[in-house]
């Protein structure tokens, strides 16, 4: 039995920020990963960090736009939270020494993204902002803090209603207990469920599942938003192509040049995502190529650097100014259900990042507010935690003798996804993939509980994802009309 103050699931921008600031207050932290420290959706972000830290902009403004963006299906409270709290938090980040980038008279930088009123995004190292914020939110933390890697997290211990750690599986396959007073989810999203996304090989929505079989109450599953503008060759997805490109002048075209946001939305190119992925999806589905053309954005190379060496790389001719892009899932509105000071319905159990939601993003969140997420709710989570006085229970764990049978790929389960439960929906067809999944539910135990310790690592991730699937799908079919990412046709 392995004892912790706080044991932490994940080690991307949430995770850090919540370790950052405990350990600054004397908590014994453990951060378990399945795979290494970096390997995050966090160190992956190329798009910044929205806050208002100029002289025209207002937090009724950001307020506003994150509203507009989610189709006021958010939660306003925790959108007023956000939004009120950045500016003092980020330039706290700031004097820790997070160096983000500045013009020539040392003012920091401000560029626009989608749905945004003005420019209002700050980045660190062009498009390499989130590995930036992860490097120096590493540094912030100090011995009271050990990350254990290539470990992967079977499950939650749950006593009634509370939780008092995890069970976890370490490389060399020894199982192992932590007991904690606090266990903290930071397990980011669910794009590895697609076959095309932006997200890290290791995010196939365990933190999901794991809450899901401890009885935690999740929220808002079907909100799904898919990237317009991942570079796309052959049909093969290979690599983000940042937002910020189209902030900087980045147009969409199609094969004879035409600009194919013209009349579709007042923003044209810088249209909320859903509305701009389902345009790039619809001439795809036409057989068309749809490209983005860049001659106009100014210092390419210098400003995305982390695109110029994902197309390079890949192939593409940078001087004929044309970068071939199509839709990939990005980011999950839903998950476990959170206040924005982590508390969920079980005690003791926090979640913060992609993996919650607490209604901040609504039906489709607004750009580089997810960052921005991770930091200021991870440092209310921290706050939470310093301010209470819960207590681990030594338990009995109690193991179900349940096995899996036979289980499909990982890419039967992300194409089943994309023709069911992607881009545009069919209210006719959702039921086909909830009975498809319902095949695989080991002894019609809905997806429940099983016997963890005899599952090997690659089974029970391919068992979350059925898990996280199965719950999308459900929740897809219970929203009747469409709102934000979820887009539905009778």
């Amino acid at each position: 039995m392995l004892k912790t103050d706080v044991v932490i699931i994940g080690s991307g921008i949430g995770a850090l920020s919540v370790a950052g600031e405990l350990c600054r207050h004397n908590k014994k932290v453990t951060i378990v990963t399945k795979a290494l420290r970096k390997s995050s959706n966090s160190s992956l972000a190329q798009g910044g960090i929205s806050v208002v830290l100029s002289d025209e902009d207002k937090c009724e403004y950001h307020y506003e736009d994150t509203m507009i963006a989610g189709c006021y299906h958010n939660d306003s409270d925790a959108v007023m939270a956000l939004v009120t709290k950045a500016p003092e938090i980020i330039k706290k980040f700031i004097d820790t020494g997070m160096d983000f980038d500045k013009d020539s008279n040392g003012n920091l930088l401000f560029g626009r993204e989608g749905a945004h009123r003005l420019s209002r995004i700050i980045h660190a190292g062009g498009d390499r902002t989130g590995l930036k914020v992860v490097e120096q939110l590493l540094r912030n933390i100090n011995e009271n803090v050990t990350v254990n890697e290539n470990e992967m997290v079977l499950d939650l211990r749950i006593s009634g209603s509370k939780c008092n750690g995890i069970i976890t599986r370490d490389k060399d396959n020894n199982i192992k207990y932590y007991e904690a007073d606090y266990t903290v989810l930071a397990t980011g999203g669910i794009g590895q469920l697609y076959p095309a996304t932006s997200n890290d090989t290791t995010i196939t929505g365990d933190g999901l599942a794991m809450a899901y079989r401890a009885g935690c109450r999740l929220e808002n599953l079907e909100f799904i938003q898919f990237h317009p503008t991942m570079l796309t060759i052959n049909g093969k997805t290979l690599g983000l192509v940042s937002e910020a490109v189209r902030g900087s002048g980045g147009i969409l075209v199609n094969e004879k040049g035409e600009h194919i946001m013209e009349g579709v939305h007042p923003q044209k190119d810088l249209a909320p995502r859903d509305v701009v992925a389902r345009e790039v999806y619809s001439h795809y589905l036409a057989g068309e190529k749809i490209y983005l053309d860049i001659s106009t954005v100014e210092n390419f190379r210098e400003h995305f650097p982390t695109v110029t060496e994902i197309c390079e790389s890949n192939g593409v001719d940078l001087g004929k100014k044309l970068i071939p892009v199509g839709p990939g899932v990005h980011f999950h509105m839903g998950g476990v259900k959170a206040g924005v000071d982590g508390t969920t319905d079980i005690e003791s159990l926090y979640a913060v990042g992609e993996v919650a939601c607490t209604g901040v993003h609504g039906a489709n969140r607004l750009a580089s507010n997810s960052l921005l997420e991770g930091i200021v709710f991870g440092e209310l989570t921290a706050e939470k935690i310093l301010a209470s006085d819960l207590h681990s229970q030594p338990m009995t764990d109690t193991f179900s003798d349940i096995t899996l049978g036979d289980l499909p790929t990982k890419a039967e389960i992300q194409s089943k996804m994309m023709e069911f439960v992607g881009i545009v929906r069919h209210e006719s067809a959702i039921d086909e993939i909830i009975n498809w999944f319902k095949k695989y539910m080991p002894a019609n135990n809905n997806f429940g509980k099983i016997d963890i310790l005899h599952t090997p690592n690659d089974k029970l991730e391919i068992y979350n994802m059925l898990t996280v699937g199965y719950l999308i799908a459900i929740a897809a079919k219970n929203r009747k009309e469409s709102l934000g990412a979820h887009y539905i046709e009778k």
